[in-house]
């Protein structure tokens, strides 16, 4: 089980104050492209399950470095984010060949698409598609005892600011991160929707 903060900043703005804030602290900053998948007929998506390609570099084409993830039963509740997640690294290549043709999940050998396939029963004949994806731009820092992941989401139809934390004590990790938010005059709120249900809804939600 994942358990994250999420919490949206209200725009460009309050993105760039709060980097600057943290600008001291940051470790790196990621490039991230994420391709989704699904069967033909939403057998993942009708049982509340997302199966993601990362890929890691600004080229997806070029990335080294490529994460195969499993998500479901997803429930996001006053900023806190709990789901259950399964992840493995893919070679880059197998990754854009699943992307240029989604059907060799049924085939490839991997514990995570295995899982896939026993679990969501997705027919043969019917075949995977790719749902598509979008672009992520994460600086990640090590504040206090909290590594932070400040996101800019950019979707075909906006961006979205956000920053996340991962904690086993998700309520005293929310309190410092929204006190350090207050503090500094940045604009939030609790996020609502998932970046997938945002790619999926074809809109950013009201602040």
């Amino acid at each position: 089980m994942e358990v994250e903060v999420k919490l949206r900043l209200a725009n460009s703005t309050a993105h760039q104050s709060l980097s600057s804030v943290l600008s001291p602290f940051l470790r790196q900053t990621h490039f991230q492209h994420n391709i989704f998948f699904d069967g033909a007929v939403s057998e993942l998506t009708s049982h509340r399950a997302v199966l993601r390609l990362r890929f890691y570099g600004e080229d997806p084409q070029t990335a080294e470095r490529c994460v195969l993830s499993l998500k479901a039963k997803a429930v996001l509740v006053d900023g806190v984010s709990r789901v259950e997640e399964d992840e493995e690294d893919m070679d880059p290549f197998v990754g854009r060949e699943i992307w240029a043709n989604p059907n060799l999940i049924g085939s490839i050998e991997s514990r995570i698409l295995r899982r896939v396939r026993d679990e969501f029963e997705v027919k043969e004949e019917s075949g995977y598609v790719c749902l598509g994806g979008f672009k992520n731009v994460r600086g990640v820092y090590e504040w206090k005892e909290l590594e932070l992941e400040l996101d800019e989401t950019l979707f075909d139809f906006g961006t979205l600011y956000e920053i996340e934390c991962e904690s086993a004590e998700p309520d005293k990790a929310k309190e410092m991160i929204e006190e350090l938010l207050k503090e500094n005059g940045i604009l939030y709120s609790c996020s609502k929707m998932s970046k997938f249900a945002i790619f999926r809804s074809g809109e950013l939600p009201l602040f």
